[in-house]
């Protein structure tokens, strides 16, 4: 029987690493492709330049925090700003369903438009395509986004001894747009994280020179990150539990529905990895800033060499964190 595409495999766990190492990067590959950064680092006649690409489909459009066009955004440009660049321009490709109110999509433009000038970037092109009713499930957002590097950064490999630390507390756009999705709880608090986070970015370059590598936990959270960042690096990572930032609203949506709040994506975080001695003025200048005020170090690089994370538990226990084999939560991004 021939195999099909099914929702995991868009969840940013192991079905869909599989699907872009073993049947799309073999028949695209080329240098700039093989890093699958989260920007592609690029030479233009002698000038680097950073380019990546991302498409919206989230379900709903609109929901606590932001909506689809705030999102698309956010997303372009944390893609960049991890990938350690200043972002410029961005590209906004629309596909409507026919019958979408108008009122609606000018709502969503102008969040778009906000989220553009919010983060210092202009929209200098796109496309409009409109499809048959039911075929789009009302507006998905194409973007592209270009950046210049942002002189000083340097990422390395990791080493054990370094240090792990997220920006914020984990989980909250994917549990804010669970709340929305499935109208859960309608006296529960629950807004997502969607912000630009390229300021947060220069202020973290600023303060440590030995920063290897940052990420956005977007599909698949701080669990698929973490396993995407040892792989091929001969270490592995513990995480503590209890240094989690999640806040109380998200562990008890978790609780109730049976998520895992490490696999849960945010929007407006970052998960970085730093040399032990550049921990504590990193830890201290992130704190400073509105959108780190709730960082913390989650763990540490281990000299382990299959490449594992571990999750030390509030009871003392330990068990791996893998990739996510399946989907909590499809369309979420």
């Amino acid at each position: 029987m021939e195999q099909r595409i099914s929702l995991a495999h868009g969840s940013g766990g192991k079905l869909a690493r599989d699907l872009i190492e073993k049947t799309i990067v073999p028949r695209l590959g080329n240098p700039a492709l093989a890093n699958l950064a989260d920007a592609a680092d690029l030479d233009f006649n002698g000038r680097r330049l950073l380019f990546t690409t991302d498409s919206f489909v989230i379900k709903p459009l609109e929901f606590p925090g932001g909506d689809i066009g705030k999102l698309a955004v956010c997303g372009t440009v944390n893609d960049l700003a991890v990938s350690g660049a200043r972002p410029l321009w961005i590209s906004c490709g629309l596909i409507i369903e026919e019958t979408f109110p108008m009122s609606r999509l000018e709502r969503i433009i102008d969040s778009l438009s906000e989220a553009a000038a919010e983060a210092g970037v202009s929209v200098v092109c796109g496309d409009t395509k409109v499809v048959e009713r039911g075929s789009a499930d009302g507006l998905f957002i194409n973007t592209a986004g270009i950046g210049a590097p942002i002189d000083g950064f340097s990422p390395s490999a990791i080493q054990p001894g370094d240090k792990v630390i997220i920006s914020g507390t984990i989980g909250d756009h994917e549990a804010a747009v669970f709340r929305a999705r499935e109208e859960l709880g309608h006296k529960l608090t629950l807004d997502s994280d969607c912000a630009p986070l390229h300021d947060l970015v220069a202020t973290m370059l600023s303060a440590a020179g030995s920063i290897r590598v940052m990420r956005d936990p977007t599909r698949g959270g701080v669990g698929a990150v973490l396993n995407e960042l040892a792989a091929h690096t001969a270490c592995s990572i513990r995480v503590e539990e209890a240094a989690l930032p999640i806040k109380p609203e998200v562990l008890g949506m978790c609780e109730l529905v049976g998520f895992d709040p490490i696999y849960l994506a945010n929007e407006g975080k970052l998960v970085c990895i730093v040399s032990s001695a550049d921990t504590d003025a990193l830890l201290a200048a992130m704190q400073a800033h509105p959108l780190g005020k709730d960082a913390a170090i989650i763990g540490e690089v281990t000299a382990d060499e299959r490449e594992r994370i571990y999750l030390r538990t509030a009871f003392g226990g330990s068990r791996i964190v893998s990739l996510p084999t399946g989907v909590q939560l499809p369309r979420i991004c």
